[in-house]
């Protein structure tokens, strides 16, 4: 059973750290989630999660585990990806389960996972909190990149 996630602020974007492999490459993502972000270079409000509890748990867990806060839309997954990628994508996953849906086709369209690059985590977080976009948009804007990672909107 994973560890419950305690002490989040409802407007930081959580990441947790599933890839414990390579100490060097989680230092580097690190250094790419504190970047700031935007036009105007705002600073990242994040909430890491460095818990080798967490240590290959798959998105499906994750999502049982963190489902209880009902503030969070989407979390961001530190994968063996990740930590082998040379632009550091996370792996993006809607907090979504079946049972709040009320057809599969809803489910379909607004749960999943994209990687994206760790400077647009805020992108993602901070329209999707606000309501102002839904997770179809974000995998929209990464299947329209060569290499389907989203950057920005």
């Amino acid at each position: 059973m994973l560890p419950a996630v305690t002490g989040r602020d409802e407007f930081a974007a959580l990441i947790i750290r599933t890839d414990f492999s390579d100490e060097t490459a989680w230092q580097g993502v690190q250094a790419a989630l504190l970047t700031p972000w935007s036009v105007g270079g705002y600073e990242p409000h994040v909430h890491v999660i460095d818990d080798p509890a967490w240590d290959g748990a798959a998105a499906g867990d994750v999502i049982a585990a963190v489902s209880t806060d009902e503030d969070l839309s989407v979390v961001f997954l530190a994968d063996s990806v990740s930590m082998q990628d040379h632009q550091q994508s996370l792996l993006a996953v809607a907090v979504l389960t079946r049972d709040e849906c009320d057809s599969d086709e809803e489910f379909t369209a607004y749960s999943g996972s994209v990687r994206t690059l760790p400077t647009a985590i805020h992108d993602i977080h901070a329209n999707l909190s606000i309501a102002n976009l839904d997770f179809a948009d974000v995998a929209e804007a990464a299947r329209a990149d060569a290499a389907g990672i989203f950057r920005s909107f």
